[in-house]
């Protein structure tokens, strides 16, 4: 996974992985979380992988968001 840039120093979230389709963000719990064009929709999993990359804003989309909160495709704990 790719280390998260946290631009503004007070995000939950860690590191990211992007995929063809989906987008996995690990947060500082170490909790992993999928989310898939299926599961969250395609714009949505486009905005997450463009914040994602920009490192800044993607704590706060996802809990700003319900299709997003809500719509991940699988949640575990990172290995």
């Amino acid at each position: 996974m790719e280390r998260y840039r946290n631009l503004s120093g007070e995000s939950g979230i860690d590191a990211y992985e992007i995929g063809a389709d989906f987008i996995k963000v690990r947060f500082r719990t170490d909790v992993v979380y999928w989310y898939t064009e299926t599961s969250a929709g395609a714009e949505h999993v486009e905005e997450l992988k463009r914040l994602a990359r920009r490192g800044r804003g993607l704590s706060t989309y996802i809990s700003q968001h319900a299709d997003v909160r809500d719509g991940y495709a699988r949640k575990e704990p990172d290995d």
